[in-house]
């Protein structure tokens, strides 16, 4: 026993003189993100970076070379894996992470629909600790808004397997006119840019691309709420940056086609993709620095600029605004992941930061979803929202149809 244990100690010192550093270690890095370099080099120089290092320094290196690439990545070869003990990664279409998020979501959508618009005074003298009802809109405890409708509206249409945005608008309008999607039976909430963009789309037969409306005013946190099952579809079929990105701004575009709205989607995408390959609050920050490479020279960048603050977590409260902004509502909603350390506080921060409190708690419920993971969200909320296993089943379909 003695001998093996010597000999296993011995490998792994013989390991260590060949691990890589300092100054290979960045050119390996640099050549790792030329697209000119053929993937069998890059097969090649991964397994040179990954001579010699454990399970622990290979999660942290994975993280590095995420922030090198413009997307989190899948890509170690599962030979190098098994070869240096860095484990498996999950499956792209888990169907537990599309509930996880897609459940994170409307449990945080279900939590602050009583209290939306009401002020963070108020919430302050009565914080909101549980799921309850009959508040702002005439409807019982676990129902959501247009929120989760229009997010399970689009996750409906890609389960089909395909993106076909002509039926992700159809949707829509089951929901806007027909009460299709709805918790309770009856359409209750809807924003003015979804509601002028899908008229456009079913009275003024505006061809799909027209739809959206591309006004400075119009930027409201309407197509921020329902980019998620977007993420995952991309997640889950592993698209490339050019691909995913696209396809976020134009899924953002079926109703808010302003830039700054399409910007925050994709800030957003980046770090629900980031969370979802690595479940961890510290990617957040991975997510936010590759979001800040790659879409720093948008003319809409500087609106979102203290995100990129390491220092935005340590803003105090009174500096976070939750009002319906696009800008503000995501800024809310990382600000509570960021300083919180569960599922649960993360959820109620953000609806007893008051205003759009449905949205906020919504955006910030997704995220904290994909962290916790469902087994984080409270039972005793899972429980209560309403037609959970009407998503649920969605999501398992959307799954399936997806790889899962």
């Amino acid at each position: 026993m003695t001998n093996k244990k010597e000999n296993r100690a011995e490998k792994r010192e013989a390991n260590k003189s060949r691990a890589v550093t300092g100054r290979r270690k960045k050119e390996i890095l640099q050549r790792l993100q030329d697209p000119a370099v053929p993937k069998e080099e890059k097969d090649r120089l991964m397994e040179e970076l990954y001579q010699g290092i454990d399970m622990k320094a290979g999660n942290e290196l994975r993280r590095e070379i995420e922030v090198v690439y413009a997307e989190p990545i899948d890509y170690f070869p599962k030979e190098i894996r098994e070869k240096y003990g860095l484990g498996e990664f999950a499956e792209r279409g888990d169907i537990q992470k599309i509930k996880a998020v897609m459940i994170g979501h409307a449990v945080g959508d279900a939590l602050g629909l009583p209290v939306e618009f009401c002020s963070r005074e108020e919430l302050k003298e009565e914080p909101v600790t549980d799921m309850q009802g009959y508040g702002t809109y005439p409807v019982p405890a676990g129902a959501w808004s247009d929120d989760t409708s229009m997010s399970i509206a689009a996750l409906d249409s890609l389960a089909s397997g395909k993106v076909d945005f002509d039926d992700v608008m159809r949707r829509f309008g089951l929901w806007y006119y027909k009460d299709e999607y709805t918790p309770t039976g009856e359409m209750f909430d809807v924003g003015n840019t979804c509601s002028f963009a899908i008229d456009n789309y079913f009275a003024n037969h505006l061809p799909i691309e027209k739809c959206g409306l591309t006004e400075e005013r119009s930027n409201g946190n309407g197509s921020l709420m329902r980019i998620h099952p977007f993420v995952l579809y991309a997640y889950a079929h592993g698209m490339g940056r050019d691909e995913w990105e696209d396809l976020i701004r134009s899924a953002s575009a079926l109703t808010h086609a302003h830039e700054r709205s399409r910007l925050g989607c994709l800030i957003y995408a980046y770090v629900l993709m980031h969370l979802l390959h690595d479940p961890d609050k510290s990617v957040v920050w991975t997510a936010l620095r590759r979001a800040d490479s790659c879409l720093g020279d948008h003319p809409e960048f500087p609106h979102y600029a203290r995100l990129f603050n390491y220092q935005f977590q340590n803003l105090p409260e009174s500096e976070v605004k939750s009002t319906g902004y696009v800008v503000d509502t995501l800024e809310a909603a990382l600000w509570c992941v960021l300083t919180t350390g569960n599922y649960r506080d993360c959820v109620l921060k953000a609806v007893n930061l008051g205003d759009d409190a449905d949205t906020v708690a919504a955006v910030a419920g997704g995220l904290a979803g994909a962290i916790y993971g469902y087994d984080g969200i409270p039972k005793e909320w899972r429980d209560t929202l309403i037609k959970r296993e009407y998503i649920e089943e969605m999501c398992e379909r959307a799954g399936k149809a997806w790889g899962a």
